[in-house]
């Protein structure tokens, strides 16, 4: 693990949850490094295990914020500087967006996120001298950050420039705005229920969402809610539960999930009665998948393979009755639970995916029996992710055809399936008053079948 970016000049309440965000933040915009791997497993932070739960609470809070909100920050911070950041005083920019986003919009008192934020830089010999600018730019951003925002659009500060204008061209100008204005909430948290989502809903104090998730906000850990560890429910994005259950009835079927960790369309299936067979790339991955399995009391057969190296030989329950493959993408349709995506991906990722999930459809097609049933998905919200791969594949392949998704084949898909019968969610679906509520990831899936 890199050491601790900043190390405490003091024991000042609050302190550590600052240098731990700040940290973090530093990592995604300097270092290229997932928020996911900083805040879970064997990379995490390492300040993050020496913190209560609440002061954990407190750093995702400010480190999503500072995310979902980085262009609005950066431009009140950059307002405030007559000469821009000191190129001498890397860590500087950390302390002043995590400083601006307690200010600005988390409820924080002022004086709090000020003083702390000073604590910071003054415990960076690089960055000590700078205090008193800290001080000055955070209580300048205090007293008038409604001011310095006035005549900017925040929506096009938050969403970096190529994405909105992709998202304009391929759904237009105003779903553009809606989508990229979804991102700036954090989600709620949806579950996938093996049985009595009403109920489940009730003791949870959620609600059951039109395709049977469950959605609520969580208060404290996962782990601690009920039916978490007697393995009832998973969480799984709503829009991601849905690319499963178009393969329809799989009880006793022979189904292939292809790039399947974390695994909860493995649990989904599984539940429903499929004889699963999960091949994931990454053993530790699929270590997590097996945890969940022993969670939920479910069966699959795990394989960890590259699903473009392998062939029917690989399996001894191939060739399959259906395959479902939800294929490694930008994961742009994840930017509401993931607010580090738009600040690491590049238009150039684009392009370096596309021909893996080409690869990847020619493969799964190879692996199903005929007549049987190909579900292809991804969260991504780019075209040439979603409905131009499923073109070219039926361009290039006449062994599969397309197998119409209807609007009323399941509970809540009306308004979800397109004119050629695909599945296409958007972060602006299902608004609600309370913006937690509303909205879902951005998925594709497309379904067909081999002749």
């Amino acid at each position: 693990m890199p050491r601790p970016a900043f190390s405490p000049p003091s024991q000042a309440p609050g302190f550590a949850a600052r240098r731990v965000a700040a940290e973090i933040v530093e990592g995604v915009l300097h270092r290229g490094r997932s928020l996911d791997e900083q805040l879970d497993g064997a990379t995490a932070n390492q300040g993050l295990g020496l913190l209560s739960d609440r002061d954990r609470a407190l750093v995702r809070r400010i480190v999503g914020t500072t995310l979902r909100r980085l262009g609005t920050l950066r431009h009140l911070v950059t307002s405030c500087l007559d000469r821009g950041l000191p190129p001498d005083a890397p860590r500087l920019e950390s302390a002043l967006l995590v400083g601006a986003a307690q200010i600005h919009i988390l409820d924080i008192p002022d004086h709090a996120a000020v003083d702390l934020s000073v604590r910071l830089v003054q415990a960076d010999r690089r960055c000590a001298r700078y205090a008193g600018l800290v001080n000055a730019v955070l209580r300048r951003i205090a007293r008038s950050g409604a001011e310095l925002m006035a005549d900017r659009d925040p929506v096009a500060l938050d969403t970096p420039g190529w994405l909105l204008e992709r998202w304009s061209s391929s759904y237009g100008v105003d779903a553009a705005r809606a989508i990229a204005a979804a991102h700036t909430s954090e989600p709620a948290l949806d579950l996938t229920v093996k049985s009595d989502a009403e109920g489940w809903a009730t003791r949870l104090r959620g609600k059951v969402l039109p395709t049977g998730s469950v959605r609520l906000v969580p208060h404290g850990p996962v782990s601690g809610m009920p039916g978490y560890a007697e393995g009832d429910w998973w969480v799984q994005d709503a829009a991601a539960a849905l690319p499963a259950r178009l393969l329809g009835p799989v009880d006793g079927l022979s189904v292939a999930d292809l790039c399947a960790a974390p695994g909860g369309k493995t649990l989904q299936l599984a539940a429903a009665g499929a004889r699963v067979t999960a091949v994931d790339r990454s053993e530790p991955r699929l270590a997590r998948l097996k945890e969940n399995l022993a969670r939920t009391g479910l069966t699959a057969d795990t394989v960890v393979a590259d699903v473009t190296g392998v062939d029917l030989a690989t399996f001894a329950a191939g060739p399959f009755d259906a395959v479902l493959l939800d294929a490694p993408c930008s994961s742009t349709g994840t930017m509401r639970r993931h607010p580090d995506i738009p600040w690491r991906k590049t238009e150039a990722d684009l392009v370096s995916l596309a021909g893996l999930q080409a690869a990847l459809l020619d493969r799964a097609v190879g692996l199903l029996r005929e007549g049987g049933t190909l579900v292809y998905c991804t969260c991504s919200l780019e075209p040439e992710e979603g409905e131009q791969q499923i073109t070219a594949l039926l361009d290039r392949d006449p062994r599969v055809a397309r197998k119409p998704i209807a609007a009323d084949e399941l509970p809540g898909l009306d308004g979800l399936v397109t004119a050629a019968g695909e599945l296409r969610t958007l972060p602006a679906f299902w608004p609600d008053d309370e913006p937690r509520m509303g909205g879902l990831d951005g998925f594709f899936a497309a379904r067909l079948v081999r002749r």
